[in-house]
């Protein structure tokens, strides 16, 4: 039921003494009684308080006891008057500074007949939601049945309740794109949201605020890396019941449609390792190329190879999983892993790949926790030329390996400069190097925080430019000469000279 149909009830008598906006058409949540000052750590988000104010001994005691009932996301209190005689006016004020409905409860009734009231009331709708829910789950099998794509289905819940839905991987491609894919800049936004946020369904703030919701698709206990997602524009927690139950139905049809899927996937998979063994093993172009058309890839236009793996993040079936997806927003998903344990993709080529793949594999990082993707593209190749290609990717697989961020993506090229020397050098000579060179200076930072690495950075990035190197990091000039003559002195290099300055530079690029 909602806050609006329990304040109409005569027989409670309840009155209204501040309204947080749109909270009295909302459907009740979970009744709470409490009269412990901090109560948040009891609750989820959404709840009703019935407090007998017995916490309140002094007016600063409302200000706590709101904060901590707002801060988990609470949004009404329901106060008797039993034990103070009359709601305070200090506590009227905290909920209004917090935006937090306050409905005051009269001494004659309890809060039992409150909750038992709603329990009522809530059985009665309970039964007819179940209902209408139960028809909508048979109309929804019937059309999997018939043969209804996942678009169809979404499109139908679209329709239902008002707002576009979509569904996501993790990597931002669109299993589902509604009636257009969102833009590049929104993905990011609801693929970290989607990633980083403790519980789900969750809300994420678009660039151009617009809020999207997102529920996860099959077990809330798996691996967000490799989930589908539901992405819906608008905020969930101002929809009705219903609505919110027709979401979960299509995130269970969805689950159903995936399980379909990844099944057709794990039987090409075994061609997909046949045609990567033949690569390996150097055999004929013609039997090549006839093992790739069998596993679905275009043997007969220009291909990449992109090499990639994934340390200290589960089971293989993971990585799998994710170059997967990314190989699916291009073309097939031609993956398999190699004879050296990394994963090898087979992908059409085009002139945007590369920072396609970086965009895709980058969505990752909030969810890697601990973990390093490091992947290897070769350049555009041809089907008689593969077994190089797989090399090119390897080792700058190897290069991408080396770096410190939690995705690193490395084309061939780059491995054709700095990269490609320090990949090939042990940890500890990089890092015996970057002692030596930039030492003290990384101590100086550490004891005065002066950010002397920050601006040497920007320094040799703007090219040794006085000029763009103050507009980049906001300072004045002579700040950033200071800066700079303080890291000349620390580490006795002049980088007015080329050579200190590779020294340097080189260094900063070992860190």
């Amino acid at each position: 039921m909602l806050l609006t149909e329990l304040l109409d009830a005569p027989e409670l008598g309840l009155r209204l003494l501040y309204s947080a906006g749109g909270v009295l058409d909302r459907p009740i949540g979970r009744l709470v009684t409490t009269d412990l000052l901090d109560p948040g750590r009891y609750l989820n988000g959404g709840e009703v308080v019935l407090t007998g104010l017995v916490w309140r001994r002094r007016p600063m005691d409302s200000e706590v006891f709101v904060a901590s009932m707002a801060g988990r996301g609470a949004t009404t209190i329901l106060a008797g008057k039993a034990q103070l005689g009359d709601v305070p006016a200090d506590l009227i004020e905290a909920c209004r500074r917090h935006e937090v409905t306050l409905i005051e409860v009269p001494v004659e009734i309890a809060f039992a007949d409150i909750t038992e009231y709603a329990a009522a009331a809530g059985s009665a709708e309970t039964g007819a939601r179940l209902s209408a829910s139960l028809v909508r789950q048979r109309q929804l099998l019937s059309s999997i049945a018939a043969g209804r794509s996942l678009d169809e289905l979404a499109a139908r819940i679209s329709a239902e309740i008002g707002h576009d839905c979509r569904v996501l991987t993790a990597t931002g491609r669109h299993v589902v794109p509604g009636p257009s894919e969102l833009d590049a800049e929104t993905v990011d936004a609801v693929t970290r949201r989607f990633l980083a946020t403790d519980r789900m369904p969750a809300v994420a703030a678009a660039p151009e605020v617009t809020p999207y919701s997102l529920f996860p698709i099959g077990s809330g206990f798996g691996n967000r890396l490799t989930a589908w997602f539901l992405v819906i524009d608008g905020d969930y927690t101002t929809w009705t019941r219903d609505h919110v139950e027709a979401v979960h139905e299509l995130c269970a049809i969805a689950a159903l449609d995936r399980a379909r899927r990844d099944e057709g996937r794990r039987a090409l998979r075994p061609l997909v390792a046949d045609a990567l063994a033949l690569v390996e093993s150097g055999a004929a172009q013609a039997e090549v190329a006839a093992r790739l058309r069998q596993a679905g890839a275009h043997s007969e236009r220009p291909l990449v190879v992109a090499v990639a793996g994934l340390r200290d993040d589960g089971p293989a079936e993971v990585a799998l999983t994710l170059l997967e997806d990314v190989a699916l927003t291009v073309g097939p998903a031609v993956v398999a892993p190699g004879r050296d344990g990394l994963l090898v993709a087979f992908l059409p080529f085009t002139p945007e790949l590369p920072e396609h793949l970086r965009r895709a594999f980058g969505r990752l990082a909030p969810g890697l926790n601990r973990a390093h993707l490091a992947v290897g593209i070769s350049g555009e190749t041809s089907i008689d030329a593969l077994a190089g290609a797989l090399e090119e990717a390897r080792f700058a697989q190897r290069a991408a390996g080396a770096a410190r961020a939690p995705v690193s993506v490395v084309t061939s090229d780059e491995v054709a400069s700095h990269i490609l020397l320090l990949a090939t050098l042990p940890d500890d000579v990089r890092r015996t190097y970057t002692n030596r060179v930039l030492g003290a200076v990384l101590d100086h930072d550490r004891r005065t925080h002066a950010d002397l690495l920050m601006t040497l950075q920007a320094f040799l990035a703007c090219s040794c430019s006085w000029t763009r190197t103050a507009e980049s990091l906001h300072l004045h000039v002579n700040t950033v000469r200071y800066r700079i003559e303080r890291v000349e002195q620390l580490t006795g290099r002049d980088l007015s000279t080329l050579e200190d300055r590779v020294d340097v530079f080189l260094a900063l690029k070992s860190l």
